[in-house]
């Protein structure tokens, strides 16, 4: 499976989470000139080798009608150029000449970027003006990465704890505290941490980037490195600043997943049945209960929950909300899991939904159970009745 890491111990930017993942690229001239030939107005980008620390890694230029943002683009909170509306916005990615995914992919980091500013500045989506991240060159970084992102393909993003940096960053509210509040915003669920190194180090654009295109954050999984880009930063620190990214492949899927667990002795059968159906329907990957036997002889339940690492706090909510526990148990735990996916099979009961899974020497495909359940009780049936039609129909 081919996989990319990203290593943002030096927190992550639009500028260069670009430079890292062109360098992953057979070809990153060739992106260089696919991105210069695009309708950005007066954009132009330039890929430049350069030397920090004794490493020699990528730099993205971007200019802008010929000046280039400079230092102002690093911490992307200049004022330099006018308000753009999220409607606008959208309508020039729209106008690109790429593929749709590229254009979905970056609607999609804006519509994260207009939320967060909507929640920190407490105004609706619609009358958000992007004066933040709105900027020219803030379109060129996501545009950038989506098309990178497309021509490498992975199968699965995955990427480190983000280094945020401390201290303070000026904007044009004045001076923030780092991260900056639509930062923050866009980083919820998402693991982070500071340091002594001061500045802002993971930027709203960053942020987006991330939150869009990582499966999970944690440790660099098992698997085979192929190259590493290095995408470096301007600002000098007394570490490298760069984000590194990494291009592998492994032999099958693995990911990470959250566990919660709690257990109850107080609580009804029917208390206990709400409780898991509400946390399984705000998009828990699965939810079950083992019986158990407590102190002073009490008959429990243990609640178990597996999410999204990144869900793991709204996970807790809801179970602190809908049961009796007062403390509920974190695992993060590595798994094995199969590649999955969907098709549709047109059968004389109309379109029935198939999903297949294989790997690790497995291959096997199953009828999607509410398609199964919907026909039998249209046709006066049993399930096993129609899983054996369907069946002798394929």
């Amino acid at each position: 499976m081919k996989t990319i890491y990203l290593d943002c111990g030096m927190g992550a930017a639009g500028d260069m989470l670009t430079a890292a993942l062109i360098e992953l690229l057979p070809d990153p001239e060739d992106m260089v000139k696919r991105l210069n030939e695009l309708t950005l107005p007066g954009i132009v980008f330039k890929r430049e080798r350069i030397m920090r620390s004794g490493f020699t890694g990528t730099h993205m230029r971007v200019f802008i009608h010929g000046d280039e943002e400079g230092a102002e683009k690093e911490h992307e909170h200049s004022h330099r150029h006018n308000h753009t509306a999220p409607g606008d916005i959208e309508k020039l990615i729209r106008s690109l000449p790429v593929s749709d995914k590229v254009k979905d992919d970056a609607t999609a980091v804006y519509d994260l970027l207009a939320q967060a500013e909507s929640t920190v500045h407490g105004r609706p989506v619609t009358d958000i003006h992007f004066h933040e991240v709105g900027t020219l060159d803030a379109v060129a970084d996501i545009t950038a990465v989506c098309m990178i992102i497309e021509a490498l393909s992975p199968d699965a993003v995955y990427a480190s704890p983000v280094h945020v940096g401390s201290g303070y960053v000026r904007c044009s509210h004045g001076m923030l505290p780092v991260p900056a509040p639509a930062t923050a915003e866009l980083l919820k669920g998402i693991p982070i941490y500071g340091g002594s190194v001061q500045g802002e180090l993971c930027t709203p654009t960053g942020a987006a980037l991330l939150k869009h295109f990582v499966n999970s954050f944690g440790d660099m999984p098992q698997f085979s490195i192929e190259k590493t880009g290095y995408g470096l930063g301007m600002k000098d620190f007394d570490r490298l600043n760069c984000v590194r990214a990494f291009l592998g492949s492994t032999a099958e899927r693995q990911d990470t997943i959250c566990l919660l667990s709690c257990n109850v002795d107080d609580m009804t059968a029917e208390e206990i049945a709400f409780a898991t159906e509400t946390i399984l329907a705000a998009g828990a990957r699965d939810v079950y209960t083992v019986p158990l036997g407590m102190k002073k002889n009490r008959p429990g339940t243990m609640i178990c929950v597996i999410c999204d690492p990144d869900r793991s706090e709204e996970m807790a909510s809801l179970i602190f909300r809908h049961t009796s526990t007062v403390g509920i148990r974190r695992l993060l735990t590595g798994r094995y899991v199969l590649d999955r996916f969907e098709t549709v099979t047109e059968t004389k009961y109309g379109p029935v939904r198939v999903k297949h899974s294989s790997g690790y020497g497995a291959d096997r495909e199953k009828t999607e159970y509410e398609d199964l359940a919907r026909i039998a009780r249209e046709q006066g049936k049993s399930i096993v009745e129609i899983r054996r039609e369907l069946g002798s129909e394929g």
